[in-house]
């Protein structure tokens, strides 16, 4: 690693932990004000509170990351300038794009972190957050819901189950499945004890059959063979134990596979509904740009204080940053009411100040 890149490092990456941890510790002390009480009630133990506080503020990340970005950048950019060191860098043929690669460096990494954390961390943590909370900080024990329906529109299957342990999802007690014809008429009603999810494909235990003609009045069973069979493998079945825990989850838990696969699944929903998710969705897609955005129109906001005053650019950056988030916030309801298509009304602010933050960066080289 050069010289100039471990020094530019150094004096970015000092301010930016700075930043994190102080935006981190605003957020925290918040949510502490309200569980404080709680907690000296349950005394839960040191990893159940962190696991808590880590999960209640996962998914602000995507924020308060970005936020830190540029004031570490402002920082840093003016610090440079008020020694003179940009001066001096530039005099020795040193060009202005090699002494903040290494800021676009971090703020691509972070990028990536929060690609990373909105996907694969912040949804469950954020969920197991407040279920902790909900419990009052006391152990959260397996839970069972009864009484869950699952709609398979595609496939034309109802499942009614009368109980699920939600920690153990492959195992459905008292079921009650209704197969339907591509007409829509009733074709069969299936009752077992449970139906268990192994090797892929739903097994169905003591399985009991009512059929229905096309008239959906009961028949004979067609298949008596089958009625004898104690277990009875259902390899045609698409739904996965995934599918019914997500039944029971609330949207903002979804991860971003999981609103596809429920639009998917689900292809009769209201056209506004799908408009919403399907902004989720993008929203979600293109979140970790936000850290690229706003370290491109800071930096050279942060050159600007060094040659003028530190206002100046201090106000820019911030103005860019809350007409960004502005910008977004409006886009937002248009797309979320169908007023605007959802891949525009996410990509269109990031695109328009990212092009607002190149233009920036490259007349500042």
């Amino acid at each position: 690693m050069r010289i100039l890149t471990r020094y530019v490092l150094r004096e970015y990456l000092v301010p930016l932990a700075y930043c994190l941890i102080g935006f981190l510790g605003i957020y925290i002390l918040f949510e502490l004000f309200d569980s404080f009480n709680r907690l000296l009630e349950a005394r839960p133990p040191l990893t159940t509170v962190v696991s808590f506080f880590a999960g209640y503020v996962s998914p602000y990340l995507e924020w308060l990351i970005p936020a830190a970005l540029m004031l570490a950048a402002l920082y840093t950019m003016w610090n440079f300038c008020r020694h003179s060191e940009i001066t001096a860098m530039r005099a020795n043929g040193i060009g202005f794009a090699a002494i903040v690669r290494p800021m676009l460096a971090v703020a691509a990494v972070m990028a990536a972190a929060v690609a990373g954390i909105n996907e694969f961390y912040a949804p469950g943590a954020a969920e197991h957050a407040r279920a902790l909370r909900d419990a009052r900080f006391k152990p959260v024990s397996a839970t069972v819901r009864h009484n869950v329906n699952y709609i398979n529109q595609t496939g034309g299957r109802v499942w009614r189950v009368a109980s699920m342990n939600l920690d153990n999802p492959r195992l459905l007690e008292g079921v009650r499945l209704s197969l339907d014809r591509p007409d829509g008429s009733r074709l069969v009603d299936i009752t077992c004890r449970k139906a268990e999810y192994l090797d892929g494909q739903w097994w169905l235990f003591y399985p009991q059959y009512q059929y229905f003609d096309e008239l959906s009045a009961p028949c004979p069973n067609p298949a008596p063979a089958l009625a004898n069979l104690v277990i009875r493998a259902m390899p045609d079945f698409t739904e996965t134990p995934r599918d019914f825990l997500l039944m029971n989850k609330a949207w903002e838990y979804y991860t971003m596979r999981d609103m596809l696969h429920h639009l998917k699944t689900h292809p009769h929903l209201d056209p506004r509904e799908v408009a919403s998710k399907r902004y989720d969705i993008h929203a979600r897609l293109v979140a970790p740009l936000s850290c690229l955005i706003i370290t491109l129109f800071a930096i050279p906001a942060g050159v600007a204080t060094g040659r003028q005053s530190v206002f100046v650019g201090v106000i820019l950056a911030v103005a860019m940053f809350f007409g960004f988030y502005a910008s977004s916030l409006g886009c937002m309801v248009l797309a979320k009411n169908a007023l605007l298509p959802p891949l525009l009304g996410a990509w269109l602010p990031n695109l328009l100040f990212l092009g607002a933050g190149g233009t920036l960066f490259f007349r500042q080289r």
